[in-house]
């Protein structure tokens, strides 16, 4: 079985991606968190592939990067949650965010979700708090006291910045305005505002 796609995109629209490769434009199926990482029409483009492939339907999911997928199985695994209902959750909330959600147990943000309501956020912590398959190394596992200001990170990442790129850009402002007595003397909240602003600043370069 195939384990990516490469080709050209040649069309991209909410929860969906045409890739054309080999004289074959794939209809694929992908979250809108991944899609935002997957270059614009026209240009080349690669997907992480799984095949749902019953006796009744046929349908070809596409991600990102390997951990988006893996996050992907790991949902499958959740009573009551199938392909369309991962990938509407993936949908709505970043790959980055859900895994951090997941594994730092908060309920109440993963009700906030479009399509998990309490029980389906129960059984997901149940099921995956410290079971994630996602690479140990990636950013996503880290957990929210390990990351300065993660707070601003997440704000970013939720408007389609790469987490991994938010970090290190938010690391670097905090480490700069740290020396700065001015910042010093700020109350946490305006301490989060200077940075989330210069951070705008330096991801829109």
């Amino acid at each position: 079985m195939f384990n990516s796609l490469s080709g050209t995109v040649t069309g991209k629209f909410p929860q969906k991606l045409l890739l054309e490769t080999g004289g074959i434009e794939w209809d694929i199926s992908v979250p809108d968190s991944s899609l935002e990482k997957i270059p614009a029409p026209g240009q080349q483009g690669k997907v992480y592939t799984w095949l749902q492939h019953t006796d009744a339907l046929m349908n070809l999911y596409g991600f990102a990067t390997e951990n988006e997928r893996s996050l992907f199985f790991d949902l499958l695994k959740v009573d009551g949650i199938g392909p369309k209902g991962a990938l509407k959750i993936m949908s709505n909330i970043s790959s980055g965010d859900l895994a951090l959600t997941l594994e730092s147990g908060d309920i109440e943000k993963l009700q906030k979700v479009p399509g998990v309501g309490k029980k389906t956020a129960a059984k997901m912590l149940l099921q995956l708090k410290g079971k994630l398959s996602i690479d140990d190394s990636a950013p996503v596992s880290r957990t929210k006291a390990s990351v300065p200001f993660s707070d601003v990170i997440t704000a970013l990442s939720e408007m389609g910045y790469d987490r991994k790129a938010c970090e290190e850009v938010v690391s670097a402002i905090a480490d700069r305005f740290g020396s700065d007595e001015a910042f010093k003397a700020k109350t946490q909240a305006e301490k989060e505002d200077a940075i989330f602003r210069q951070a705008l600043v330096e991801m829109a370069r």
